[in-house]
């Protein structure tokens, strides 16, 4: 049976946005991330990462590096006791012809079919429109949070309407209560 999933943008959303981060030693947990993810993994949903990269298709650092990020951060995830279920990453820059970058819908799909996932019953967390845009892309719920770029995108948020929280603390309570009436 498909289970839901809660979808997460890494930068600006759960580490500290910093334009083109590539290089692990970077990797800052943003406040309030831990207790936000610790929160939303208490309803036993996995917490996949669905994260564009440009800054590998733009060349300003390589694939590897972009991976080294990801460890670090899972490292840092780990200790903290919150497991990640799936890392998946667009690496393109944005001229190129792609399924796979956020708004598009191919990263949740690589997430359906390897974990068995239901996008419809899932939730879509980040700090962009494009966020937001796949979330309804894939039937899923979709959360912004005012970390990272978010603060840019609360009126087109508003406007479809799409929650708006501080971060990922207050959407573990936005998830809780959709999830309570039976939203998801």
């Amino acid at each position: 049976m498909t289970s839901p999933a809660i979808f997460l943008d890494r930068d600006g959303t759960i580490i500290v946005e910093k334009n083109y981060l590539g290089d692990p030693d970077q990797v800052v947990l943003l406040d309030g991330a831990v207790d936000g993810l610790r929160a939303l993994s208490s309803h036993s949903f996995p917490l996949v990462i669905v994260s564009n990269q440009s800054g590998v298709g733009r060349g300003y650092f390589s694939l590897e590096q972009a991976r080294a990020v990801e460890r670090r951060l899972g490292e840092l995830l780990t200790h903290e006791g919150i497991a990640i279920a799936g890392w998946y990453m667009c690496p393109h820059a944005p001229d190129e012809e792609c399924s796979c970058r956020k708004p598009l819908p191919g990263m949740i799909r690589a997430a359906v079919h390897d974990l068995d996932l239901d996008p419809a019953r899932s939730f879509v967390i980040g700090d962009k429109r494009s966020d937001i845009d796949l979330a309804s892309a894939v039937g899923a719920t979709g959360i912004l949070v005012t970390t990272g770029h978010g603060r840019l995108d609360v009126d087109y948020a508003r406007s479809l309407p799409a929650p708006v929280c501080r971060d990922l603390i207050e959407a573990s309570e936005e998830v809780a209560r959709h999830l309570a009436r039976g939203d998801a």
